[in-house]
């Protein structure tokens, strides 16, 4: 047997490439909630002027925008993760 053939029995160490991608969406919704609990913390790492302070409606509207965009990405994902993947039958739902 050759140094390069591959063994019986071994996985090949390559996925398919929709696995592969299919896989990095499902890692990205893993993800997405870690992102957006570090993105709604940042208002409290922003520097207050002692005369001022921080103006709440610009946090206001730093928050709507984290929340717009994690709503985005989170259908960005359903649809990637919803589409059939090429080459597998389509679940029947159970029956």
């Amino acid at each position: 047997m050759s140094e390069g053939s591959p063994r019986r029995g071994t996985p090949p160490v390559f996925l398919e490439r929709q696995s592969y991608r299919r896989r990095r969406v499902m890692d990205g919704a893993r993800v997405l909630p870690f992102l957006g609990a570090l993105l709604w913390l940042v208002p409290l790492l922003w520097q207050e002027d002692p005369a001022t302070g921080v103006r709440s409606s610009a946090v206001i509207v730093y928050l709507f925008g984290v929340w717009l965009l994690l709503v985005l990405l989170a259908g960005l994902i359903a649809w990637a993760l919803g589409r059939p993947v090429p080459g597998e039958r389509p679940d029947d739902g159970g029956t």
